[in-house]
């Protein structure tokens, strides 16, 4: 697939896309490039890169050297781990960081429906190209798969065939019956696909189209939510 030549800096031009970041990748159709998985595991735990940042400050002050048993995901609003600070941007800092954990969903940049086609396909190359950087240097990466209907052409791209993959359904609202075809459509689309081992789910997986894949012998692991975590130590039940 596209081979890229130049990997250092142009004249007049800012590299937004961090070139250095594919340098040696294998490349799918649609340019978007691969992502392997380290380890076919299930993560102990998931937390969001907010909750990250929150342990390593802590962490870093009292053991600069510490580990912690989590694997760090990043379903949660796109501005708490993009932009100018951003893990994308400010990619130094970030790996500082995620080296302290057991590993990283790929980066959830968000592909929503009413975003242009073109922004659903950059944020699809930065799932894969990010999580590929993190591969080099050492980090355990699964990737996050994040579908919409006019990105099937790309949204499977890159990822490994019977391996572990994650899936964040807050922001599917599943909890609502009228989303739940939709979802299970294009689960069933992603399943067919990439013929996952594990899928791993932030958020509930108590639908009956996850029962129907753990039937088919597919493992299903679902994690709290942050938000549910915080309900749970606040004595909320509901």
């Amino acid at each position: 697939m596209k081979k890229i030549h130049n990997h250092g800096k142009r004249n007049g031009i800012h590299d937004i896309w961090n070139a250095f970041m594919v340098r040696n990748c294998k490349w799918t159709e649609g340019d978007i490039p691969e992502c392997p998985t380290a380890k076919v595991e299930i993560p102990t735990d998931l937390i969001t890169w907010v909750e990250a940042v929150r342990i390593h400050n802590k962490m870093k002050k009292q053991n600069a050297s510490y580990k912690h048993d989590a694997y760090i995901c990043f379903y949660c609003d796109d501005w708490l781990f993009d932009g100018p600070r951003g893990v994308w941007n400010n990619y130094n800092k970030a790996i500082e960081i995620i080296k302290h954990f057991a590993g990283i969903i790929s980066v959830d940049f968000s592909t929503y429906k009413d975003f242009p086609t073109p922004l659903k396909a950059w944020n699809t190359y930065r799932m894969r190209a990010f999580g590929f950087w993190c591969t080099t240097q050492g980090i355990n990466v699964i990737n996050n798969v994040r579908w919409s209907p006019d990105t099937l052409d790309i949204c499977f791209k890159g990822i490994p065939k019977n391996s572990v993959v994650c899936l964040g359904v807050i922001a599917s609202d599943l909890r609502h019956s009228e989303n739940r075809p939709e979802y299970e459509h294009y689960l069933k689309m992603m399943v067919q696909e990439l013929q996952p081992k594990i899928i791993l789910v932030y958020g509930s997986s108590r639908y009956k189209f996850f029962q129907d894949l753990q039937a088919q012998g597919i493992v299903v692991k679902s994690y709290k939510t942050a938000r549910n975590r915080k309900k749970a130590v606040a004595g909320d039940t509901k």
